[in-house]
């Protein structure tokens, strides 16, 4: 058997905002208990980076506003979109030439015609923005957070977690197949349903929604983590005989170093 550290494949994840007259709502997906990784868990529309992803790198007229020497690289954010639509129907993009977002109702249109297709690679995303001329939104999302599957699990990740406000209108839906059910729910809301068993919450979700839970608005969220350094997480496992731990970087603004690890 080989010792070798499976390599943590590049992803990405949004963490899609709206306000609420007492607070503010995150869009959320359970995973379908059939899929290999997270199964039956609560979690943010995302998946990995893909070869059409970087492709589109090489195509400036589908994207806007993105710093490409900064990070995460432009294959992250692009992915962050992609993957977005895919799962949820939301598309993060422009019409050519406007500054305002695709209208919901467009959004829908195009949503209907291609995101099955999308799914099961009958067509590329760079095909759809092209055919509907639309340019990418990729200055909506601000970095947030970049967490690595420990070395010593079999699945791994390296996976950037963004922060986006949701176009006006677009409600989003669960595919059905990757995931069976959709909510918008404050950070709040999400982590009492843990609490309770409702949902099934992983680790590095928990803390996220943790953290984001300490901001009124979508405002002040999106302005507390816009030009934040972003801290590296790779939790390191421990165990003492039934007892399991993980330990992050202090630093990374989680309240705390060691957590009691619990579940997935």
């Amino acid at each position: 058997m080989s010792s070798e550290t499976p390599v943590a494949r590049p992803a990405s994840t949004i963490m899609l905002l709206r306000d609420r007259p007492d607070t503010f709502d995150v869009f959320m997906m359970v995973r379908h208990y059939q899929i290999e990784f997270a199964s039956g868990a609560l979690v943010f529309p995302g998946g990995s980076v893909d070869a059409g992803d970087r492709d589109i790198i090489g195509r400036p007229e589908l994207y806007c506003c993105a710093d490409a020497t900064a990070e995460p690289a432009l294959d992250f954010q692009i992915a962050a979109i992609r993957e977005t639509f895919e799962e949820s129907g939301i598309l993060l993009a422009r019409p050519l030439g406007s500054d305002q977002l695709v209208a919901a109702s467009r959004a829908a249109e195009i949503e209907a015609l291609h995101r099955t297709a999308l799914c099961e690679s009958r067509i590329s995303f760079a095909q759809i923005l092209a055919d509907h001329d639309l340019v990418l939104a990729l200055d909506l999302l601000v970095p947030y957070a970049r967490w690595i599957t420990p070395e010593k699990l079999p699945k791994r990740f390296d996976t950037w977690f963004f922060l986006a406000e949701a176009p006006p209108e677009q409600l989003g839906m669960h595919d059905g197949k990757e995931s069976t059910d959709s909510i918008w729910l404050s950070p709040q809301e999400a982590l009492d349903g843990g609490d309770s068993g409702r949902f099934t919450l992983p680790f590095p979700t928990t803390r996220n929604l943790i953290r984001l839970g300490k901001q009124p608005n979508v405002r002040q969220a999106l302005a507390d983590s816009r030009g934040k350094p972003i801290v590296t997480v790779m939790p390191i496992m421990s165990r003492d005989g039934d007892k399991r731990t993980l330990r992050i970087p202090a630093e990374a603004g989680y309240d705390g170093e060691v957590f009691e690890f619990t579940g997935s």
